[in-house]
């Protein structure tokens, strides 16, 4: 693979994506010259110094349909007129391009899908929208020789429906062999020192459970919830805080990259991910920040899903809701805030699990992908 050029692309700011930069570091190691390309928002985080490129497209439009084909043009004549011996597309919004221009030079496409694209949220009750990505999908899908997913469900899903192999590469973290170095202290984060800490990260959107979780806010005492993201309901989350007169018990922070997020997470005495049972994406997750609690050595609440079931069946490092009632949350949240010694052994596991679930258990997976003839 030495001296093999490859070019990866998503459709985001590069600044919180971590499995695309495991996948770059993993390329790195193989002796490949690596560029990732994204996009560059109007108001857009810093990015930090990489060891492999990095590549940032202006976009006149920054949501909606003419964002993805803006980014999609562009995309397509940058892969055309930059070398590459392989063209990986993350997610299905830029399979499209990666495709064509793979076509025309006669290279390697690989694709790794980071969730089950047509069944999120966001595209629920958008025939339209869901209609034509599920063509490009349809048309592309069965062409693909390599493919890799982040679950089993997920990979089944595209195998029933398209009849090809997708390998799994789960999405867990890298381990961090200096795990209390360097991070910075509650004072300079801003966050209580004599409260304990609810941690939600990531992505706030529809369904991820967090409008229910500042409802439970209501009947927890002793702690605050932290909330470390950005996304689409990010307001009406706020105006529910508000509404509930929950100002003291919530404490919102900007999205960061995730090279500084986990300073957040080792403050915290318990991650939640309460993503609902609303779409077939939802079903079939395997939330990120699951493992990075778990690596963090932090006790996790969150929701039986089918996927995480199978987790937490095999490593005790928290509990399951049984719904999204807020009472049963907060009930949870104060249950498990208030057995240190359960605590102390949901930390031991977590620990324990972060040797066998990460991403470098993973990478073996990759090492048969893009060691692969074209």
């Amino acid at each position: 693979m030495a001296g093999r050029k490859v070019i990866l692309s998503v459709t985001n700011d590069l600044t919180s994506e971590q499995r695309v930069h495991k996948v770059c570091l993993f390329l790195l190691k193989q002796g490949f010259d690596v560029t990732l390309v994204g996009r560059l928002r109007r108001k857009n985080l810093p990015l930090e110094k990489k060891p492999y490129h990095t590549k940032r497209m202006f976009l006149f439009f920054e949501t909606g349909p003419l964002f993805y084909a803006e980014y999609n043009f562009r995309l397509f004549f940058y892969l055309l007129f930059h070398k590459a011996d392989v063209l990986v597309a993350n997610d299905l919004d830029t399979l499209l391009s990666n495709y064509l221009a793979s076509k025309m030079k006669g290279c390697k496409l690989v694709h790794d899908s980071h969730e089950y694209f047509t069944g999120v949220p966001e595209l629920e009750g958008r025939n339209f929208a869901k209609g034509i990505w599920k063509r490009i999908e349809r048309w592309i899908f069965p062409k693909l020789k390599s493919v890799y997913t982040v679950n089993g469900s997920i990979a089944n899903l595209y195998n029933e429906e398209y009849g090809i192999e997708v390998k799994v590469a789960r999405n867990f973290p890298l381990l961090d062999r200096d795990r209390n170095q360097h991070l910075k202290s509650k004072a300079v984060l801003g966050i209580p020192e004599n409260k304990k800490i609810i941690l939600y990260q990531g992505s706030i959107n529809v369904d991820r459970g967090l409008l229910e979780a500042v409802e439970a806010m209501q009947y927890v005492n002793g702690a605050v919830l932290l909330v470390v993201g950005a996304g689409d309901i990010l307001d009406q989350v706020k105006i529910k805080t508000q509404n509930l007169n929950l100002a003291d018990k919530i404490i919102f922070k900007k999205r960061v990259p995730f090279e500084e997020l986990k300073n957040y997470t080792s403050h915290a005495d318990m991650g939640i991910s309460l993503d609902k049972d609303t779409n077939i994406n939802y079903r079939f997750s395997l939330p990120n920040k699951i493992f990075d609690f778990i690596h963090a050595g932090v006790p996790v609440l969150a929701s039986d899903l089918v996927e995480i079931r199978k987790i937490f069946s095999r490593y005790p490092v928290g509990e399951l809701i049984e719904s999204h009632d807020p009472k049963h949350i907060a009930e949870k949240m104060n249950r498990m805030l208030a057995d240190p010694a359960r605590q102390k052994i949901w930390r031991a596991n977590c620990l324990e699990a972060s040797k066998e679930l990460c991403w470098e258990n993973e990478e073996k997976v990759l090492l048969s992908i893009y060691s692969g003839s074209r």
